[in-house]
């Protein structure tokens, strides 16, 4: 594991810690963890221990060995990029299978022969379907982020891909919560699974620093502005509107802050280079919607803010747990007008949180700390 070393992969997160042991016995496992708890790794340590044992090298061209289904190509492209800085070398191949992007590299990888795909659903079943790709000799499926992939009515799709899986495999299944649909697909695809649960998915991160602060509509941009002057490090800034993303991103832009936006109107390659321009630090700032910003995986974000009021306390957890991931502490401010006093109110009450309470009269004249709004 000289290569997670040398990545400072050193010590291992609840998650990794509870499943990569019994996955390596080649146990199916039931995980419930949150996006930013170091899941990726746990189950890609197990797939390249796989890898490495003397009868995958007997297979390597058969077909790919290991399967990760993912509701996102964002998220589809980090877990590749992901197995690419821990694998040993280039032999350990890899095809990433997913929509609104060129297939014919994709379909390239897959004629040369892979052992990992990381896909999408429905560009895979695309391609069983044009017999583009065989996964009759899979021995490890992975299922990530299963919830939001049943909220996207992949159900149909992944009961079809796994139709032509090989029985005989090992399964690990991660979601954020275990309810409805996801104790079905449980019980489908995974036996006598170990069951590992981490953290609570109902509230934010205790690490994480909570903001609330009582401002103006027309004030919010310069308190934006005031909070990149006063604190360090990288901002995810999310918004009601694809319209509204780009107005905040363009001020920033004009008031001499590196921001881009992320949104649907935008195109693919427009929003990977966004992203990659944000998580390799070229920009500081990302503004985003909250549908675009689903399939965001981006470390050390620093500072969330939550400049329109998020419509419900899920999405406020969703959003917030962008900071304070793998044990990190992380900021969230969140702006709301005075008639959102009610709605902020309530998304505590939901949560059983109390934010720290500040009110804005005017940025240059100071901002009030209050111990309740």
């Amino acid at each position: 594991m000289g290569r997670l070393n040398a990545n400072k992969f050193e010590t291992p997160t609840p998650v990794q810690a509870g499943a990569i042991p019994p996955a390596l016995e080649g146990r199916d496992v039931l995980a419930t963890a949150q996006t930013g708890t170091g899941k990726t790794l746990s189950f890609l340590i197990p797939i390249l221990e796989m890898l490495q044992k003397p009868h995958s090298e007997k297979m390597e061209g058969r077909g790919a060995q290991a399967l990760i289904l993912l509701p996102t190509r964002e998220l589809a492209m980090q877990v590749e990029q992901a197995f690419k800085v821990i694998r040993p070398n280039a032999t350990y191949s890899t095809a990433l299978v997913v929509g609104g992007m060129n297939e014919r590299p994709q379909v390239d990888a897959l004629r040369r022969g892979v052992r990992v795909i990381v896909a999408t659903p429905g560009r895979l079943e695309d391609y069983l379907k044009r017999k583009l790709v065989r996964l009759d000799q899979v021995k490890i499926l992975v299922l990530d982020e299963v919830d939001r992939m049943l909220d996207m009515g992949f159900q149909p799709v992944i009961q079809r891909i796994a139709a032509t899986l090989p029985p005989v495999r090992q399964t690990l299944c991660y979601s954020a919560t275990l309810e409805g649909k996801v104790k079905e697909v449980a019980r489908n695809y995974l036996k006598d699974p170990v069951r590992i649960e981490v953290g609570t998915v109902t509230k934010p991160a205790e690490n994480v620093e909570l903001r609330a602060f009582s401002v103006d509509a027309d004030k919010k941009q310069e308190l934006l502005e005031h909070l990149l002057t006063a604190e360090k490090g990288s901002f995810l800034v999310f918004v009601r509107t694809k319209h509204g993303a780009d107005r905040v991103a363009r001020r920033l832009a004009r008031s001499g802050h590196a921001a881009t936006q992320i949104h649907g109107d935008r195109s693919q390659s427009q929003r990977n280079q966004a992203l990659r321009n944000f998580s390799e630090g070229r920009h500081r700032v990302l503004v985003a919607t909250d549908v675009a910003a689903r399939g965001i995986d981006v470390a050390n974000v620093a500072h969330v803010v939550n400049f329109d009021l998020p419509r419900a306390a899920e999405d406020f957890v969703h959003r917030v747990g962008r900071t304070g991931r793998a044990s990190a502490r992380g900021i969230a401010s969140t702006f709301a007008g005075p008639a959102e006093r009610n709605d902020l109110r309530k998304i505590e009450r939901a949560l059983s949180v109390q934010m720290r309470h500040f009110r804005v009269r005017s940025v240059s004249a100071g901002i009030r700390s209050e111990s309740a709004i």
